[in-house]
């Protein structure tokens, strides 16, 4: 993953920015709802080229092999393919039953149809994805860099129409989403209302992305780690993070980690679920090894 990366992350300061004071006041609305925090936890892929030496030698079914060590995946294949019905249903069966998909709404929708005219489509995606059933966790868009705020109507006619189909999270990447704090609170506000996620994203080079306002009781994190040493100083903080967010009232976490170079991911993604059982006492399935 290549958005954010920088030539010099040493020089980046990632100190995680204070939590939105409306977060809190969210949270707490969930607060008398308090019990174990539900986490899933994973990688963007399960492609052995992307992650390489993770997988035995041997292994001939990567999705198999890597859904006995993680709990979840941040499905970034249907990005690029629409999956159709029998490639959703052989997905599920080659998992346990804890596992959960998090399917990433198509480019032919998000980037080529800029949400514009893609009723049919997004009905497509939407009835596929359903056969995950229990197995499907949050589907989520992603907005072209040049997908700007003049264009709210558009996206809040999707968000409106797709939120009824699907649970969604979005992330807007343009930066004048925010730079303003009107065109911020009403954004929030349009996801608030139709109880969709905005996406949190960690990178070096868009700390502004960084915003830290959830608008559901759910976190979801986009982790993009810098293959530096800082990795794992920053996933430290992110666990304090949650720990607080959790005390706070927050009942879901996901957390899918990036690389630029991809193939440290799983050491990460193992390294954050460590730290996390941990610090607050849950148990949340890993890698059988260690990997780090």
């Amino acid at each position: 993953m290549k958005f954010g990366s920088v030539e010099d992350p040493a020089a980046v300061d990632f100190t995680l920015p204070p939590t939105h004071p409306d977060t809190l006041t969210l949270l707490d609305k969930h607060k008398k709802k308090k019990r174990d925090l539900e986490v899933y936890v994973g990688c963007a892929k399960w492609n052995k080229q992307d992650l390489k030496g993770f997988y035995p030698r041997g292994t001939k079914d990567e999705l198999v092999y890597y859904a006995t060590q993680f709990n979840s995946i941040e499905l970034n294949g249907t990005f690029y393919n629409s999956p159709d019905k029998a490639q959703v249903e052989t997905w599920k069966g080659k998992t346990p039953a804890d596992f959960k998909f998090f399917p990433k709404v198509p480019q032919s929708i998000s980037h080529y149809g800029r949400l514009l005219n893609v009723d049919e489509k997004m009905t497509a995606f939407c009835d596929a994805i359903a056969l995950f059933e229990e197995k499907l966790g949050v589907s989520f868009l992603q907005l072209h860099d040049n997908f700007k705020p003049k264009d709210f109507d558009r996206l809040a006619t999707f968000i409106k129409k797709f939120a009824k189909l699907t649970p969604l999270a979005v992330e807007v990447r343009n930066e004048e989403w925010f730079a303003d704090e009107s065109v911020r609170q009403k954004l929030w506000t349009l996801l608030e209302s139709q109880e969709a996620a905005n996406v949190l994203v960690d990178t070096a080079g868009r700390r502004d992305m960084l915003h830290m306002r959830l608008t559901t009781p759910s976190a979801f994190i986009r982790y993009v780690g810098a293959n530096h040493p800082t990795d794992k100083k920053r996933l430290d903080d992110w666990v304090t993070r949650i720990q607080e967010w959790h005390d706070a009232g927050l009942q879901s976490l996901y957390f899918f980690v990036h690389q630029n170079v991809e193939l440290e991911s799983p050491l990460l993604s193992a390294y954050f679920i460590e730290q996390l059982n941990k610090a607050l006492g849950l148990d949340v399935r890993g890698p059988s090894e260690k990997l780090f």
